[in-house]
């Protein structure tokens, strides 16, 4: 059965279904919410990914859930564009940094317009609180990949980052596409990838703070 959108609380609208396209002011559907945080999550990984797969999946998808505007050919060049220049920038070791440096603002603000676009049923209020929501995901998220970075180009080898770039972009496509079509299942995803990149990160510098330490014990050790 194709499903177009969600309907009242959440549940799926059948392909056909005449309904009321703007949320009750008092409601704001569950798989909505789920999947405004799990776009939101995305945005902060690969804002531009975020875009291009949406407007893909609004344009050749069989989904009504995600809204046309993001299925547009300028916002689906641009993005592809963006994105094919992230994907060589992200994998350099430093440039990485700088470059999620760069984007400490535009990750947050891709993550609030992606929610308002999903949420374009509601009623106002409801659209800025998804909107909120995304971009707060989106920067909470942004916040564990740069850490994850920063901490990664402490190795010397020059691989880790290529493979890590690699495995975020592949992880951003999967959650979306999960995403339109369980978005429980999204948010499980990409809540539980969000903590344990946030563990992974605090790991990560509790060592190399531990090396930095012995290092430096170990330089201010007289000879002989």
């Amino acid at each position: 059965m194709r499903v177009e959108g969600f309907g009242p609380g959440g549940s799926a609208r059948p392909a056909g279904a005449v309904t009321d396209r703007r949320t009750p002011p008092s409601v704001v559907p569950v798989d909505l919410t789920a999947l405004v945080i799990s776009s939101g999550w995305a945005s902060g990984i690969n804002a531009y990914a975020t875009v291009a797969v949406l407007g893909l999946l609004a344009r050749f998808g069989d989904t009504d859930v995600v809204p046309a505007a993001l299925g547009r050919t300028d916002v689906l060049v641009v993005a592809t564009v963006m994105f094919c220049v992230e994907a060589v920038v992200d994998k350099v070791p430093w440039l990485d940094s700088l470059w999620d440096t760069l984007s400490t603002v535009v990750r947050p603000l891709v993550g609030a317009v992606v929610a308002a676009q999903l949420a374009g049923g509601a009623d106002p209020d409801r659209q800025v609180l998804l909107a909120a929501l995304g971009g707060g995901t989106a920067l909470a998220s942004h916040g564990v990949k740069a850490g994850v970075r920063l901490a990664v180009n402490t190795s010397p080898e020059p691989f880790s980052n290529g493979i890590v770039s690699t495995v975020e972009d592949a992880s951003v496509v999967g959650v979306l596409a999960l995403a339109v079509a369980h978005p429980w299942w999204a948010l499980g995803v990409s809540a539980t990838l969000l903590l344990v990149g946030v563990l992974v990160v605090l790991l990560t510098w509790r060592l190399v703070r531990s090396a930095w330490t012995q290092r430096q014990a170990g330089t201010s050790t007289p000879n002989g």
